[in-house]
C-alpha cells in the first residue's frame, strides 16, 4: 500500500517508530556501536521495521546485538476533524 503524504499515513494508522540498534562493529567484535533508526510504522507488527532489520541481516556485516524501540501515534481518530470555515486577516 503506497500513502501520498505523511499525513495520509498518519491517518491510516501509522504512528513515529524509533528503534535504538545497538551492532557489533564487523572488524571487532567485541565492540558495539549505536544507530538510530526511525520511521512511520504500523502497531503493533511494525512491518516497516522489521523489513529494515530483515534487509540489515541480510545486507551489513555489523551482526546485531539488541533492538530497543518506541512507538507513538501521532494522530488518533477522535483527534482529526474536518472543519469547514476560513478566517481572513487584514
Amino acid at each position: 500500500m503506497q500513502f501520498s503524504s505523511d499525513l495520509e499515513r498518519q491517518l491510516n494508522g501509522y504512528g513515529l517508530t524509533t528503534a535504538h540498534i545497538l551492532y557489533h562493529v564487523p572488524d571487532f567484535k567485541t565492540v558495539l556501536q549505536a544507530y538510530v533508526w526511525q520511521d512511520y510504522d504500523l502497531a503493533p507488527n511494525f512491518p516497516e521495521m522489521q523489513k529494515f532489520l530483515d534487509y540489515w541481516q541480510a545486507n551489513l556485516d555489523g551482526p546485531l546485538h539488541s533492538v530497543r524501540y518506541t512507538h507513538q501515534r501521532l494522530i488518533g481518530p477522535n483527534e482529526w476533524r474536518r472543519v469547514d470555515g476560513e478566517f481572513k486577516l487584514h
